[in-house]
Protein backbone atom coordinates (compact mmCIF):
# COMPACT_ATOMS: atom_id res chain seq x y z
CA UNK A 1 0.00 0.00 0.00
CA UNK A 2 1.24 3.59 -1.01
CA UNK A 3 2.08 5.83 1.99
CA UNK A 4 -0.13 9.05 1.33
CA UNK A 5 0.78 12.38 2.57
CA UNK A 6 -1.51 14.78 4.51
CA UNK A 7 -3.63 17.43 2.69
CA UNK A 8 -2.26 20.37 3.30
CA UNK A 9 -3.97 23.85 2.90
CA UNK A 10 -3.06 26.62 -0.01
CA UNK A 11 -0.64 29.37 1.19
CA UNK A 12 -3.18 31.54 -0.29
CA UNK A 13 -6.66 29.90 1.64
CA UNK A 14 -4.21 30.00 5.08
CA UNK A 15 -2.73 33.36 4.37
CA UNK A 16 -6.82 35.03 4.06
CA UNK A 17 -8.16 32.97 6.99
CA UNK A 18 -5.69 33.78 8.96
CA UNK A 19 -5.16 37.38 8.22
CA UNK A 20 -9.16 37.71 8.93
CA UNK A 21 -8.52 35.75 12.57
CA UNK A 22 -6.12 38.73 13.14
CA UNK A 23 -8.49 41.59 12.22
CA UNK A 24 -11.50 40.21 14.12
CA UNK A 25 -9.01 39.70 17.11
CA UNK A 26 -7.75 43.50 16.50
CA UNK A 27 -11.23 44.13 16.11
CA UNK A 28 -12.32 43.26 19.16
CA UNK A 29 -9.13 44.23 21.12
CA UNK A 30 -9.89 47.78 19.91
CA UNK A 31 -13.66 48.08 20.86
CA UNK A 32 -12.66 46.37 24.54
CA UNK A 33 -10.15 48.80 24.76
CA UNK A 34 -12.17 51.46 23.48
CA UNK A 35 -15.38 50.25 25.92
CA UNK A 36 -13.37 49.93 28.87
CA UNK A 37 -11.36 52.89 29.03
CA UNK A 38 -11.20 55.52 31.71
CA UNK A 39 -10.86 59.17 31.19
CA UNK A 40 -8.80 60.80 33.75
CA UNK A 41 -10.76 62.60 36.05
CA UNK A 42 -7.89 65.29 36.96
CA UNK A 43 -7.89 66.32 33.65
CA UNK A 44 -9.41 69.62 32.67
CA UNK A 45 -11.05 70.19 29.05
CA UNK A 46 -11.18 73.62 28.00
CA UNK A 47 -13.79 75.38 26.70
CA UNK A 48 -14.43 77.88 24.58
CA UNK A 49 -16.82 80.14 26.45
CA UNK A 50 -17.41 82.36 23.20
CA UNK A 51 -19.65 80.08 21.77
CA UNK A 52 -23.37 79.21 22.79
CA UNK A 53 -24.29 77.00 24.65
CA UNK A 54 -25.68 74.54 21.73
CA UNK A 55 -22.80 75.00 19.87
CA UNK A 56 -20.35 73.98 22.56
CA UNK A 57 -22.60 70.90 23.52
CA UNK A 58 -22.80 70.27 19.81
CA UNK A 59 -19.28 70.18 19.20
CA UNK A 60 -18.79 68.00 22.14
CA UNK A 61 -21.19 65.96 21.17
CA UNK A 62 -23.08 65.92 24.23
CA UNK A 63 -27.10 66.38 24.92
CA UNK A 64 -28.15 69.49 24.88
CA UNK A 65 -29.12 70.66 28.57
CA UNK A 66 -32.23 73.49 28.97
CA UNK A 67 -31.23 75.61 31.51
CA UNK A 68 -33.71 78.44 31.46
CA UNK A 69 -36.99 78.15 32.95
CA UNK A 70 -39.64 75.59 33.24
CA UNK A 71 -41.42 76.35 30.21
CA UNK A 72 -40.11 79.73 28.94
CA UNK A 73 -37.94 77.65 25.87
CA UNK A 74 -40.91 77.05 23.22
CA UNK A 75 -37.69 74.70 21.44
CA UNK A 76 -37.43 71.42 21.37
CA UNK A 77 -35.02 69.08 21.84
CA UNK A 78 -33.33 65.60 22.43
CA UNK A 79 -31.68 64.28 26.28
CA UNK A 80 -29.94 61.08 24.37
CA UNK A 81 -26.52 62.19 23.42
CA UNK A 82 -25.18 61.61 20.22
CA UNK A 83 -24.14 58.28 19.91
CA UNK A 84 -19.99 57.51 19.91
CA UNK A 85 -18.37 56.82 16.36
CA UNK A 86 -18.68 53.28 15.09
CA UNK A 87 -15.82 50.92 16.40
CA UNK A 88 -14.46 48.57 13.74
CA UNK A 89 -15.88 45.84 15.19
CA UNK A 90 -19.45 47.20 15.28
CA UNK A 91 -18.49 47.97 11.38
CA UNK A 92 -17.73 44.45 10.68
CA UNK A 93 -20.94 43.32 12.42
CA UNK A 94 -19.10 41.45 15.24
CA UNK A 95 -20.08 43.89 17.61
CA UNK A 96 -23.91 44.96 17.62
CA UNK A 97 -23.74 48.47 16.85
CA UNK A 98 -25.97 51.61 18.94
CA UNK A 99 -29.31 52.26 17.89
CA UNK A 100 -29.19 55.98 15.91
CA UNK A 101 -31.02 58.64 16.97
CA UNK A 102 -34.12 59.61 15.26
CA UNK A 103 -34.82 62.50 12.73
CA UNK A 104 -36.62 65.22 13.10
CA UNK A 105 -39.36 63.97 10.70
CA UNK A 106 -39.29 60.90 12.39
CA UNK A 107 -39.97 62.74 16.02
CA UNK A 108 -42.73 64.61 14.49
CA UNK A 109 -44.50 61.86 13.55
CA UNK A 110 -44.04 60.35 16.93
CA UNK A 111 -45.49 63.66 18.33
CA UNK A 112 -48.56 63.65 16.29
CA UNK A 113 -49.41 60.37 17.57
CA UNK A 114 -49.28 60.97 21.04
CA UNK A 115 -51.36 64.25 20.04
CA UNK A 116 -53.63 62.58 18.45
CA UNK A 117 -54.41 60.46 21.87
CA UNK A 118 -54.35 64.10 23.78
CA UNK A 119 -51.50 62.94 26.36
CA UNK A 120 -50.53 66.35 27.21
CA UNK A 121 -53.78 67.14 27.81
CA UNK A 122 -54.01 64.18 30.47
CA UNK A 123 -52.55 63.96 33.79
CA UNK A 124 -48.87 62.68 33.63
CA UNK A 125 -49.45 58.60 34.40
CA UNK A 126 -46.53 58.65 37.36
CA UNK A 127 -47.50 61.38 39.45
CA UNK A 128 -51.29 61.72 38.42
CA UNK A 129 -51.02 65.64 38.42
CA UNK A 130 -51.09 68.34 35.33
CA UNK A 131 -47.95 68.91 33.02
CA UNK A 132 -48.06 72.87 33.52
CA UNK A 133 -45.09 74.18 32.85
CA UNK A 134 -43.17 71.52 33.97
CA UNK A 135 -40.14 69.71 31.88
CA UNK A 136 -42.18 67.41 29.54
CA UNK A 137 -40.26 64.63 27.95
CA UNK A 138 -41.81 61.99 25.15
CA UNK A 139 -40.29 59.11 24.53
CA UNK A 140 -39.69 57.01 20.99
CA UNK A 141 -42.63 54.97 22.04
CA UNK A 142 -44.86 58.05 22.14
CA UNK A 143 -45.67 58.13 25.84
CA UNK A 144 -44.97 61.09 27.27
CA UNK A 145 -43.97 62.04 31.18
CA UNK A 146 -42.58 64.42 33.53
CA UNK A 147 -38.87 64.65 32.83
CA UNK A 148 -38.22 64.83 36.52
CA UNK A 149 -40.51 61.66 37.28
CA UNK A 150 -39.27 59.43 34.30
CA UNK A 151 -35.75 60.12 36.19
CA UNK A 152 -37.45 59.00 39.38
CA UNK A 153 -38.63 55.87 38.14
CA UNK A 154 -35.53 55.06 36.11
CA UNK A 155 -33.74 55.43 39.78
CA UNK A 156 -36.52 53.23 41.28
CA UNK A 157 -36.82 50.66 38.72
CA UNK A 158 -32.73 50.54 37.89
CA UNK A 159 -33.25 49.81 34.28
CA UNK A 160 -34.33 52.23 31.22
CA UNK A 161 -37.83 50.71 30.48
CA UNK A 162 -40.81 52.87 29.46
CA UNK A 163 -43.89 52.59 32.69
CA UNK A 164 -46.39 52.26 30.11
CA UNK A 165 -45.57 49.67 27.32
CA UNK A 166 -41.90 48.53 28.63
CA UNK A 167 -40.21 49.53 25.97
CA UNK A 168 -36.23 49.54 26.62
CA UNK A 169 -33.56 51.36 25.40
CA UNK A 170 -35.67 53.98 24.06
CA UNK A 171 -35.11 57.73 23.03
CA UNK A 172 -35.93 60.73 24.68
CA UNK A 173 -36.85 64.47 23.49
CA UNK A 174 -38.34 67.80 24.94
CA UNK A 175 -41.43 69.02 24.27
CA UNK A 176 -44.00 71.94 25.18
CA UNK A 177 -47.32 70.33 24.52
CA UNK A 178 -48.20 70.32 28.36
CA UNK A 179 -47.27 74.17 28.50
CA UNK A 180 -49.11 74.99 25.49
CA UNK A 181 -52.51 73.06 27.28
CA UNK A 182 -51.61 74.86 30.31
CA UNK A 183 -51.64 78.29 29.22
CA UNK A 184 -54.65 77.72 27.15
CA UNK A 185 -56.27 76.68 30.18
CA UNK A 186 -55.36 79.89 31.94
CA UNK A 187 -56.24 82.05 29.03
CA UNK A 188 -60.07 80.44 29.03
CA UNK A 189 -60.26 80.57 32.76
CA UNK A 190 -58.95 84.91 33.09
CA UNK A 191 -61.14 85.40 30.11
CA UNK A 192 -64.36 83.48 31.93
CA UNK A 193 -63.75 85.39 35.25
CA UNK A 194 -63.67 88.45 33.35
CA UNK A 195 -66.61 87.82 31.61
CA UNK A 196 -68.18 86.94 35.10
CA UNK A 197 -67.04 89.86 36.34
CA UNK A 198 -68.36 91.88 33.84
CA UNK A 199 -72.16 90.46 33.39
CA UNK A 200 -72.41 90.66 37.33
CA UNK A 201 -71.05 94.39 37.29
CA UNK A 202 -73.83 95.20 34.67
CA UNK A 203 -76.85 92.81 36.32
CA UNK A 204 -76.00 95.08 39.56
CA UNK A 205 -76.13 98.49 37.78
CA UNK A 206 -79.40 97.16 35.73
CA UNK A 207 -80.92 96.07 39.48
CA UNK A 208 -79.67 99.62 40.72
CA UNK A 209 -81.29 101.54 37.72
CA UNK A 210 -84.49 99.43 36.38
CA UNK A 211 -87.12 98.69 38.74
CA UNK A 212 -88.35 94.47 38.48
CA UNK A 213 -91.38 93.26 37.42
CA UNK A 214 -92.52 91.06 40.67
CA UNK A 215 -94.63 93.42 42.75
CA UNK A 216 -92.36 92.20 45.68
CA UNK A 217 -89.44 92.93 44.43
CA UNK A 218 -90.35 96.42 43.11
CA UNK A 219 -91.82 97.37 46.73
CA UNK A 220 -88.16 96.35 47.78
CA UNK A 221 -86.69 98.13 44.75
CA UNK A 222 -87.86 101.50 46.00
CA UNK A 223 -87.50 100.79 50.06
CA UNK A 224 -83.91 100.39 49.17
CA UNK A 225 -84.02 103.61 46.83
CA UNK A 226 -85.92 105.75 49.81
CA UNK A 227 -83.78 104.27 52.64
CA UNK A 228 -80.45 105.53 50.44
CA UNK A 229 -81.79 108.88 49.69
CA UNK A 230 -82.95 109.24 53.61
CA UNK A 231 -78.98 107.85 54.47
CA UNK A 232 -77.43 110.62 52.50
CA UNK A 233 -80.03 113.01 53.59
CA UNK A 234 -79.32 112.31 57.22
CA UNK A 235 -75.70 112.24 56.57
CA UNK A 236 -75.48 115.43 55.02
CA UNK A 237 -77.54 116.53 57.54
CA UNK A 238 -75.08 115.52 60.21
CA UNK A 239 -72.03 116.62 58.67
CA UNK A 240 -73.87 120.76 58.54
CA UNK A 241 -74.56 120.13 62.48
CA UNK A 242 -78.71 121.03 61.08
CA UNK A 243 -81.63 119.23 62.05
CA UNK A 244 -83.74 117.33 59.78
CA UNK A 245 -86.68 119.17 60.78
CA UNK A 246 -85.15 122.55 60.30
CA UNK A 247 -84.49 121.10 56.66
CA UNK A 248 -87.98 120.38 55.96
CA UNK A 249 -89.47 123.46 57.07
CA UNK A 250 -86.56 125.04 54.81
CA UNK A 251 -88.32 123.38 51.91
CA UNK A 252 -91.90 123.96 52.84
CA UNK A 253 -91.00 127.55 52.98
CA UNK A 254 -89.39 127.36 49.66
CA UNK A 255 -91.94 125.71 48.25
CA UNK A 256 -94.40 128.21 48.91
CA UNK A 257 -92.24 130.95 47.94
CA UNK A 258 -92.35 129.30 44.71
CA UNK A 259 -95.78 128.63 44.61
CA UNK A 260 -96.68 132.02 45.15
CA UNK A 261 -94.32 133.46 42.75
CA UNK A 262 -95.51 131.05 39.90
CA UNK A 263 -99.40 131.78 40.62
CA UNK A 264 -98.48 136.18 40.54
CA UNK A 265 -97.12 135.49 37.11
CA UNK A 266 -100.22 133.22 35.83
CA UNK A 267 -102.29 136.29 37.47
CA UNK A 268 -99.98 138.80 35.48
CA UNK A 269 -99.24 137.29 32.32
CA UNK A 270 -102.93 135.63 31.52
CA UNK A 271 -104.32 137.08 28.45
CA UNK A 272 -107.87 139.34 28.11
CA UNK A 273 -110.76 137.57 26.42
CA UNK A 274 -112.25 139.49 23.09
CA UNK A 275 -115.96 140.15 23.13
CA UNK A 276 -116.37 137.24 21.00
CA UNK A 277 -114.94 134.70 23.44
CA UNK A 278 -117.04 136.16 26.39
CA UNK A 279 -119.85 135.46 23.87
CA UNK A 280 -118.79 131.48 23.83
CA UNK A 281 -118.31 131.33 27.02
CA UNK A 282 -121.59 132.60 28.15
CA UNK A 283 -123.04 130.05 25.83
CA UNK A 284 -121.38 127.24 27.53
CA UNK A 285 -123.33 128.48 30.31
CA UNK A 286 -126.64 128.62 28.89
CA UNK A 287 -125.73 125.12 27.44
CA UNK A 288 -125.17 124.19 30.93
CA UNK A 289 -128.81 125.20 32.50
CA UNK A 290 -127.29 125.72 35.75
CA UNK A 291 -130.07 128.30 37.66
CA UNK A 292 -128.11 128.27 41.03
CA UNK A 293 -125.46 129.85 42.67
CA UNK A 294 -122.91 127.25 43.18
CA UNK A 295 -122.06 129.06 46.05
CA UNK A 296 -125.32 130.12 47.81
CA UNK A 297 -127.49 127.48 46.24
CA UNK A 298 -129.84 130.42 45.12
CA UNK A 299 -131.18 131.20 42.19
CA UNK A 300 -129.16 133.73 39.97
CA UNK A 301 -131.85 135.27 38.25
CA UNK A 302 -135.71 134.99 37.33
CA UNK A 303 -134.57 137.44 34.02
CA UNK A 304 -131.95 134.57 32.38
CA UNK A 305 -127.92 135.17 31.55
CA UNK A 306 -129.03 137.43 28.74
CA UNK A 307 -131.05 140.09 29.96
CA UNK A 308 -129.23 142.86 32.40
CA UNK A 309 -129.48 141.43 36.08
CA UNK A 310 -131.04 143.60 38.95
CA UNK A 311 -128.88 145.64 40.89
CA UNK A 312 -129.62 143.55 44.19
CA UNK A 313 -128.19 140.64 43.11
CA UNK A 314 -125.94 140.88 39.96
CA UNK A 315 -124.47 137.67 38.14
CA UNK A 316 -120.42 137.63 37.26
CA UNK A 317 -119.62 134.89 34.26
CA UNK A 318 -116.08 133.28 34.98
CA UNK A 319 -113.68 132.23 31.39
CA UNK A 320 -114.33 128.78 33.10
CA UNK A 321 -118.17 129.06 32.01
CA UNK A 322 -119.62 128.99 35.89
CA UNK A 323 -121.58 131.58 36.98
CA UNK A 324 -121.81 133.17 40.21
CA UNK A 325 -123.82 135.94 42.45
CA UNK A 326 -121.22 138.65 42.50
CA UNK A 327 -121.54 139.18 46.43
CA UNK A 328 -120.89 135.13 46.67
CA UNK A 329 -118.01 134.94 44.79
CA UNK A 330 -116.28 138.47 46.47
CA UNK A 331 -116.81 136.69 49.47
CA UNK A 332 -115.15 133.78 48.36
CA UNK A 333 -112.11 135.33 47.32
CA UNK A 334 -111.60 137.56 50.43
CA UNK A 335 -111.72 134.14 52.66
CA UNK A 336 -109.29 132.30 50.26
CA UNK A 337 -105.80 132.82 51.99
CA UNK A 338 -104.42 132.64 48.63
CA UNK A 339 -105.04 135.44 46.26
CA UNK A 340 -104.57 133.50 43.29
CA UNK A 341 -108.19 133.17 41.38
CA UNK A 342 -109.38 129.88 41.59
CA UNK A 343 -112.96 128.56 40.06
CA UNK A 344 -114.84 127.12 43.16
CA UNK A 345 -115.65 124.59 41.05
CA UNK A 346 -113.26 123.67 38.67
CA UNK A 347 -110.24 125.25 40.54
CA UNK A 348 -108.94 126.62 37.24
CA UNK A 349 -107.42 130.16 37.17
CA UNK A 350 -110.03 132.45 35.53
CA UNK A 351 -111.29 136.15 34.04
CA UNK A 352 -114.63 137.08 35.23
CA UNK A 353 -117.01 139.65 33.34
CA UNK A 354 -120.43 140.91 35.17
CA UNK A 355 -123.42 139.91 33.41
Amino acid sequence: MAYMKPHKPSASKSGNSSSNVALAAVALQDHMTRSLSLKDPFKKKKINHSLPAAARNKKTNKAVVNTSKEGDDKEEYVLDPKPAPLTLAQKLGLVEAPELLLSDKEWRKIKETSNARQDSSQPCVICKEDFGLQQQVLLSCTHVFHRTCLEAFERFSGRKSCPMCRKEQYQRRIIHEGAKEYRIKCATRIQAAWRGYIVRQWYKKLRQTVPPKDPKLRKKFYEDKFQSITDRLVQSMEARNQSVDDLLLEIDQSIAVSRHTMRQLDGETGETLAETDWDQVQLQAVQRCVTDCPICIMPLTDQGLYKKNSSSRPTVLLSCSHVFHATCLEAFEEFSLDKRRVCPVCRSLYRKKIL
